[in-house]
């Protein structure tokens, strides 16, 4: 049986959300919590969140204990950019994007 949690529209760039994603793949879900904690990102807090999410979906809608689950994917999907641009010399403007990103964590039964 698999539960998932997915978060939206996260304000992070999937590039650095990936680093800390990948840390968790394959873990206790209860151990990939505290690892969680102790990582000092904003991508981490955002992936804790979804991660605490899908365990209160197996707990609540699928009556599975919280120390059986094992996240067997932590996916992080590109989501849409915001395009600004920034002033720079000579009265021009550069563009660059603000990127968002999906948090999509699987977890399964041990």
């Amino acid at each position: 049986m698999e539960i998932t949690a997915l978060t939206k529209y996260a304000r992070i760039s999937p590039k650095k959300a990936r680093q800390v994603a990948s840390e968790i793949q394959g873990r206790n879900a209860a151990e990939a919590a505290q690892l969680l904690k102790f990582i000092p990102r904003k991508s981490a807090r955002l992936i804790l969140k979804t991660l605490n999410s899908a365990i209160a979906n197996a707990e609540n809608n699928n009556n599975l204990v919280a120390d059986a689950l094992i996240v067997k994917s932590a996916r992080i999907d590109e989501g849409p950019a915001m395009k600004r641009f920034r002033p720079v010399a000579r009265g021009s403007a550069h563009p660059f994007k603000k990127r968002m990103s999906h948090i999509n964590i699987v977890l399964t039964e041990a």
